[in-house]
């Protein structure tokens, strides 16, 4: 809708609208809408990348997107399982509450 802010300009654009900006046509616009992968893979790959390098700010925002994109719950668990042997035990333990919250948010709970 015109007017909405995009989540980056929402998370960060008041005090860094050039990062703002260049999330939604870069990132977002440009790399995300890329034929190669599928917004499906892009999310899987993603969010492994998210959980294996600690990068709790932004993992959960990820995880709800790749809900979003037909990644189910039981391939998000399995995702960070499989890390847990690849990325460290601590990274994907760290990772289980917020599936935990993205999960209870979609089914109107409260985390």
């Amino acid at each position: 809708m015109p007017g909405e802010r995009s989540a980056a300009q929402q998370a960060y654009g008041d005090v860094a609208p050039g990062l703002a900006d260049l999330s939604d046509r870069v990132l977002f616009g440009e790399v995300w809408e890329r034929p190669g992968l599928s917004k499906r893979d892009r999310s899987l790959v993603t969010v492994a990348a998210l959980v294996a390098g600690y990068r709790q700010n932004e993992l959960p925002g990820h995880v709800r997107r790749a809900l979003a994109n037909g990644v189910t719950r039981d391939e998000l668990a399995e995702l960070v399982t499989h890390l847990a042997f690849y990325g460290g035990w601590p990274v994907a333990n760290t990772a289980v509450p917020v599936l935990r919250a993205a999960f209870a948010a979609l089914d109107g709970q409260s985390e």
